[in-house]
């Protein structure tokens, strides 16, 4: 079940409550002074994310024969130096 984040609009109190998606529409209703609050999520180590990842070239040549079957793409100069 996800975790929501909530604020208390009146006193700036956050806290987490766990639930089914199915009760969170219910739970916004009976609770008017209250509103969600959107937070960031981490995939993973930015580092390990960033441009810096080398593939091997069996990878690179799986990239290239989609750019060529796809009209209109670009490859952009990070991935045609992959």
């Amino acid at each position: 079940m996800p975790t929501y984040v909530f604020r208390n609009k009146e006193t700036g109190e956050q806290f987490e409550k766990i639930m089914k998606i199915s009760e969170l529409d219910p739970f916004r209703a009976e609770n008017p002074e209250l509103e969600t609050v959107i937070q960031s999520v981490s995939f993973g180590d930015s580092h390990k994310l960033s441009g810096s990842r080398k593939f091997d070239s069996g990878f690179k040549e799986v990239l290239q024969r989609v750019h060529e079957k796809t009209p209109g793409s670009q490859l952009n100069k990070s991935s045609s130096q992959l």
